[in-house]
């Protein structure tokens, strides 16, 4: 008894190719003794996503014939009537035992359910990290239970009725070790953290496939072993491929905004491990915009969020608004918020470990205006600079940023919409209005100095 586990495939969407592989790859791995789970942010975001509200997904649903789901936060993307949509036009059954609705299951979705096997009944379930509604004014219409106690009524139920193992479908990121320790489970396939991932944790194997679609894991569900496909080995699914270049072809946004000599990498190291190319392009753009809007005093600085930045294809040579869009595809506005010294400093230092989302020497924040020198090993901010002098505790700032990031207390606490000042475009039309006037070549500076790693 086998189980296929692919996650967060997100931006695969707008690579034909890659998505058309992941489809071969489960289809040749396929067998009368395989289930296929996918473990969330399948739906989006991506360009195609973010244009077809995730109308691409289908297309994809369709071909691959998923047994289960789970949702992640990104799938409530475009509003929960369209998510309830989405789960009804498509083939594979959705399980949640932790989202619901005004005290009822979400979009009629179950919370669990079981599976013959091979000759062996298999529970499975569903859960989603509560923090999903801080994020997202749609999912804020969701009541998200607590995951341990959830598991636990469920594998209670599972296990009534003849469960000879338990399989949790998790969006829950880092989570999942809390969820292994507290519950009677076997098998946690987990994603919404973006690294790989197979370990064992109080007796419970704990799998994630990465994002982007490049990775599926197969788990013997029998023995625990658990072997790696890259989906880049694999025949793609020509036809869904070229249903999907259809798509990109579509979207209108081929407009060349500027022009990349040097590629500007997109990795997760890029957008997590410090200081990056793109990552100061983004949070320039920001500082940029909210300048020319409201001026240079107070300070400005610019701040993105690293989960922000999309993985994907360097930006290189001519770069269209489509690849803007690839880079930030949400719908959110840029905002600037006005914060004290003090308030922009507690800022700064929740950038080392935001949520627990992610690796432990993750960087949350790129900057741009502001020089910081951060010690892990004493977990303390050393230093704090803007404009080139040390932050005043006493004094005002003005801080762009994300939308997002003042509507939910998942990444930086210290931000709310109490700070905000205004909104102004979104996030992709600022990079665009920033590429077409200034340019699209941004160097690393020495902005963000990380220490005791």
């Amino acid at each position: 008894m086998r189980l296929l586990h692919y996650s967060d495939i997100e931006n695969a969407h707008d690579d034909p190719d890659r998505v058309a592989r992941l489809a071969g790859l489960i289809d040749e791995l396929r067998g009368e003794d395989a289930v296929v789970c996918g473990t969330g942010d399948n739906v989006a975001p991506g360009v195609l996503p973010l244009v077809t509200r995730g109308e691409q997904a289908l297309d994809f649903f369709e071909v691959v014939d998923p047994d289960f789901s789970t949702f992640g936060n990104h799938d409530f993307d475009f509003g929960i009537d369209r998510t309830a949509e989405l789960v009804a036009r498509s083939p594979q059954r959705w399980l949640s035992a932790n989202v619901s609705r005004n005290g009822d299951r979400f979009a009629g979705v179950d919370p669990w359910a079981i599976r013959t096997v091979d000759g062996a009944r298999v529970g499975f379930l569903g859960l989603t990290d509560p923090t999903t509604p801080s994020g997202s004014d749609s999912a804020a219409a969701l009541e998200f239970a607590d995951p341990t106690e959830r598991t636990n009524r469920a594998v209670e139920a599972l296990e009534e009725r003849g469960a000879e193992y338990v399989v949790v479908l998790s969006h829950l990121g880092r989570a999942d070790d809390r969820l292994a320790a507290a519950c009677d489970v076997d098998v946690v396939l987990g994603g919404h953290v973006h690294s790989e991932r197979v370990e064992r944790v109080a007796g419970t194997l704990l799998t994630r496939p990465g994002d982007g679609g490049r990775t599926v894991l197969e788990v013997d569900l029998e023995t625990r072993e658990v072997t790696r496909h890259p989906v880049e080995e694999a025949a793609p699914e020509e036809a869904l491929a070229e249903r999907y270049r259809r798509r990109l072809d579509a979207t209108g946004l081929d407009e060349v905004v500027g022009r990349v000599d040097d590629p500007i990498e997109r990795t997760e190291r890029e957008a997590f491990r410090g200081e990056s190319r793109v990552g100061n392009f983004v949070a320039d753009a920001y500082r940029w915009a909210a300048e020319r809007e409201l001026g240079t005093n107070p300070p400005v600085v610019g701040l993105q969020n690293s989960g922000g930045i999309r993985t994907g294809p360097p930006l290189a040579g001519e770069v269209t608004v489509g690849d803007l869009v690839s880079l930030v595809p949400f719908e959110e506005a840029m905002a600037v918020a006005e914060l004290s010294g003090r308030e922009l400093r507690a800022v700064f230092r929740e950038a080392a470990d935001t949520t627990g989302f992610g690796e432990s020497d993750w960087w949350h924040a790129h900057v741009s205006g502001a020089r910081l020198v951060y010690d892990y090993a004493d977990d303390a901010l050393l230093e704090a600079h803007v404009d080139g002098d040390p932050v005043d505790d006493d004094a005002r700032y003005r801080l762009a940023v994300s939308e997002f990031l003042l509507n939910t207390d998942a990444e930086f606490p210290t931000l709310t919409e109490r700070a905000a000042l205004g909104r102004y475009d979104v996030q992709y039309e600022v990079l665009a209005d920033y590429a077409r006037t200034v340019g699209i070549d941004p160097e690393l500076e020495g902005r963000v100095t990380r220490q005791g790693l």
